[in-house]
C-alpha cells in the first residue's frame, strides 16, 4: 500500500493570500527603493554617504528590535488587525519621509516606518504559511516571489521617480501601499484573537533552541554581506537614477527568478546542507571580487547584478530550514529569525560608510566576504539539523508510505516512515505522542505543541492524518535536536 500526494501549484491560492503577497511586493519595494536615489539625496541634502547609508540602518535596525513586539501585539490584536496596523504606519511615515526637508528627518521617518514594516513582514509570513495552499514549501516559495518581485520592481521604480525628485519613491510606495492596505481590509477575513497571548519574551526565549539560534546568526552574517552590497555599491558605481535603478533591477529579477526557481532545483538534487555551502562560498567570492574591483565599473556593475542570484537562493533555502528546524510557533520562530538578521542587515551599511572613511573604499567589501565566510562556519555546526529539516520538507513535498501493519511489524501500530524508508521505528521504551491531525492551517501547530512535549521526554512524535485515504503522514522527530 502507498501514498501518493499531488504538489499544489504555489500560485494557486486564495484572495486573502495574493492580498497579503501583494502588501508584501511593495513592502520588500522599500528595501530596494532608496538605492537609485542614495546619491541624489547625498548630493541635494548635502549628506555624506555615510549620514545617507543611515537610511537602511534606521529602518532595519528598527525593524529587528520592533520584530522582538510583533507577536505580543499580534496575540492582544489579532492576525487582521496587525497586519493593518503596520500598513498604516508604513503608509504614513513613507509619505512623511517624501515630505521631509532634510536628512535626519528621512532618517527618523524611515525608522518610524520600519516599525510598521516589523508588524507587517512578521504577520504576513505566518499568515500565508497558515492560508496558502499547496503546503508549507508552496507558501514559502509564494512569500520569497513576493520579496524577489519586490526588490526587483523598487529600484525599477525609484530610477525613473527619483529621476524627476528624490521624494519621488516615498510616496510612490505610500500610495502603492495604501492599495494593499485596502485590500487587506477588504479580501482579508476577519481572524479571533488567539486563545493564548504571547509574552514579550517570546523570540528571545526561542533563540535558545540552538538549531533556531545557528541559522539565524548565520544569517546575520549573510545579511551583513548582503547590505554592505546593496547599501554602499551605488556610490563608486556614480550613476544617474535611471541607470542605478536598472542596475539593482537586473540584480532584484535574478533574486527573484532563483528564489522561485534555482533554489528548489538546486535543493531537489543537492539537499539543504550542500546547497547552502555551495551558495554562501560562491556569494563570498562575488563579494571579495566586489572588494578587489570596486573602483572598476566594468567589474562592480556585473558582480553586482550577478550577486542577486546567490541572494535569491538564500532567501528561500534558509527560510524553509528555519521554519523546518524550529520547535516553536511559526511566528514566534519568524520573529526571532528576524530579529537577528535584520541586526546585521541595519549595521552594515552605516558601517560601510564609516570603514570607507577610516580605511578605504575596497575594506567594507572585504568585511562583507569575511562574514560570509563566517556564516559558512556556523553553519557547518548545524549538521543533524539540517539533516533533520531535510527529511521534514522531503516528507511535506514527497509525501510518505506506511508500513504495512500486522503480526510481523515491530515498531507501533501507526509508525510510518518515509517513502524513502530512511525513518526507523521508536526504540523499545521511547515514549510516542501520536498526533492526530487534519489539513486545516491549524496542524501545523498541533504538531509543534506535540513536537515541543515530545522533547521534554525524551519521545518520538508520530503524526497521523486520517484526510489522506490510504497513508498516514509521519513526521517523527528526534526529541534531541527538538530540544536543542
Amino acid at each position: 500500500m502507498s501514498g501518493t500526494h499531488a504538489v499544489a501549484s504555489p500560485f494557486r491560492q486564495p484572495k486573502a493570500v495574493f492580498a497579503v503577497a501583494f502588501a508584501c511586493v511593495v513592502s520588500f519595494m522599500g528595501i530596494g527603493l532608496v538605492d537609485p536615489i542614495l546619491p541624489a539625496i547625498s548630493h541635494e541634502l548635502h549628506a555624506s554617504p555615510s549620514e545617507v547609508t543611515l537610511l537602511f540602518t534606521s529602518y532595519l535596525m528598527v525593524t529587528a528590535v520592533a520584530m522582538l513586539i510583533t507577536n505580543w501585539v499580534s496575540s492582544r490584536l489579532g492576525t487582521k488587525k496587525t497586519l493593518i496596523a503596520g500598513l498604516i504606519l508604513i503608509v504614513v511615515f513613507s509619505a512623511a519621509a517624501g515630505a521631509s526637508p532634510t536628512i535626519n528627518g528621512i532618517i527618523g521617518f524611515r525608522a518610524g516606518w520600519g516599525v510598521g514594516n516589523a508588524l507587517f513582514i512578521a504577520t504576513s509570513l505566518a499568515v500565508i504559511v497558515a492560508s496558502a495552499s499547496g503546503g508549507f514549501a508552496g507558501a514559502i516559495v509564494l512569500y520569497e516571489t513576493a520579496l524577489g518581485v519586490g526588490i526587483a520592481v523598487g529600484p525599477l521604480l525609484g530610477g525613473p521617480l527619483g529621476e524627476i525628485s528624490w521624494r519621488g519613491p516615498f510616496f510612490g510606495v505610500a500610495c502603492l501601499m495604501a492599495i494593499a492596505l485596502i485590500a487587506t481590509v477588504v479580501l482579508v477575513e476577519p481572524t479571533p484573537k488567539p486563545a493564548h497571548k504571547t509574552g514579550l519574551s517570546a523570540p528571545l526565549r526561542a533563540l535558545r533552541h540552538r538549531g533556531l539560534l545557528i541559522m539565524s546568526l548565520t544569517a546575520l552574517c549573510y545579511n551583513w554581506g548582503f547590505f554592505t552590497v546593496l547599501g554602499y555599491a551605488p556610490f563608486p558605481m556614480q550613476l544617474s537614477p535611471i541607470k542605478l535603478g536598472l542596475v539593482f533591477t537586473g540584480w532584484g529579477i535574478l533574486v527573484a527568478i532563483f528564489a522561485v526557481f534555482g533554489a528548489p532545483w538546486l535543493q531537489a538534487r543537492l539537499g539543504i546542507a550542500k546547497t547552502m555551502y555551495a551558495n554562501l562560498a560562491a556569494f563570498a567570492a562575488v563579494v571579495l571580487i566586489i572588494a578587489i574591483w570596486t573602483t572598476d565599473r566594468a567589474v562592480l556593475i556585473p558582480a553586482v547584478i550577478i550577486s542577486g542570484i546567490f541572494i535569491g537562493v538564500n532567501n528561500t533555502i534558509t527560510t524553509q530550514a528555519v521554519m523546518t528546524v524550529s520547535p516553536v510557533e511559526k511566528p514566534v520562530a519568524s520573529a526571532a529569525y528576524s530579529f537577528v538578521r535584520f541586526i546585521g542587515g541595519g549595521l552594515a551599511p552605516y558601517a560601510a560608510g564609516r570603514m570607507v572613511l577610516a580605511f578605504n573604499i575596497h575594506f567594507p567589501f572585504y568585511i562583507a566576504a569575511g562574514a560570509i565566510a563566517g556564516g559558512i562556519v556556523i553553519l557547518s555546526t548545524a549538521r543533524q539539523r539540517l539533516a533533520a529539516a531535510e527529511r521534514v520538507q522531503a516528507e511535506q513535498v514527497g509525501g510518505t508510505a506506511p508500513v504495512t501493519t500486522g503480526p510481523e511489524t515491530t515498531g507501533p501500530v501507526g509508525a510510518l516512515i518515509p517513502v524513502d524508508g530512511s525513518a526507523e521505528p521508536a526504540a523499545p521504551g521511547t515514549p510516542v505522542i501520536l498526533a492526530a491531525v487534519d489539513s486545516s492551517p491549524m496542524a501545523a501547530l498541533v504538531t509543534e505543541a506535540a513536537a515541543v512535549l515530545a522533547a521534554g521526554h525524551d519521545g518520538v512524535v508520530h503524526v497521523v492524518n486520517p484526510d489522506a485515504p490510504g497513508a498516514l503522514s509521519d513526521r517523527s522527530a528526534d526529541a534531541e535536536l527538538l530540544r536543542s
